[in-house]
């Protein structure tokens, strides 16, 4: 997910650069959307992680 928000904010900056405003606003917010939802994840992930490391610690005890 994060791959494809970095392809699209590059997508944004090059149609940016050549004057295409619609299209880099466009590609821009995507992109937005594509790193919430990358950090939602990685948080919601991590937070996992750390839950089912103390599971597994209290399981071995």
């Amino acid at each position: 997910m994060l791959k494809y928000a970095i392809i699209f904010a590059v997508i944004a900056l090059v149609a940016g650069a050549l004057g295409f405003g619609g299209v880099a606003a466009g590609a821009a917010g995507i992109a937005k959307i594509l790193f919430g939802l990358f950090l939602l994840v990685a948080i919601v992930f991590l937070v996992l992680a750390a839950l089912g490391v103390g599971a597994a610690r209290k399981v071995l005890k």
